[in-house]
């Protein structure tokens, strides 16, 4: 009685999971979510999160899959205001249109509301390793990805107008 409990785990407790994602409209069609996740577990040789190459590919993979070409409203996440990033808006005017938002405005990106919900998901995991975090974060963002009616909520959810 009147101890404090202690609950030991294993590991050094270094790394992360880092995510980087898009929700997707379209005219007619189901919103979709089109991300990435990366384990990084304190190694020299492995990338701490997503760079400007990461991102690129994401919108390349985003613009196949949606099959066409693409609006984006980017958030202000300095790694995204590189100057290759720049380059590749530049250079893809023809299916790529970048709309930046204001320097701190959550409530406008849905993309926000997406991650509220893998946050809540993880709040009360007692994970026993990095890779059972990667795991429900994976979970999650499938069962997200396979209900529009959630990304429509997180749409909706800026108040902004999405025309055809």
């Amino acid at each position: 009685m009147g101890r404090t409990p202690v609950v030991r785990v294993r590991g050094r407790g270094s790394g992360r999971v880092s995510m980087v994602g898009m929700t997707c409209y379209k005219a007619g069609e189901r919103s979709r979510l089109i991300y990435a996740v990366r384990e990084y577990r304190g190694r020299k040789d492995q990338p701490k999160g997503f760079g400007s190459r990461d991102f690129r590919a994401l919108l390349a993979r985003a613009r196949i899959q949606l099959g066409g070409p693409i609006v984006l409203v980017w958030d202000n996440v300095r790694i995204r205001l590189t100057a290759d990033l720049h380059e590749f808006f530049a250079a893809n005017t023809d299916w790529l249109t970048v709309f930046q938002l204001p320097a701190y405005a959550p409530d406008l990106n849905p993309q926000e509301g997406v991650w509220s919900m893998v946050k809540h998901e993880l709040g009360n995991l007692a994970a026993a390793d990095l890779g059972q975090i990667t795991r429900t974060v994976k979970r999650k963002l499938k069962m997200i990805q396979y209900r529009p009616e959630l990304l429509d909520g997180c749409l909706i959810g800026t108040g902004l107008a999405f025309e055809a």
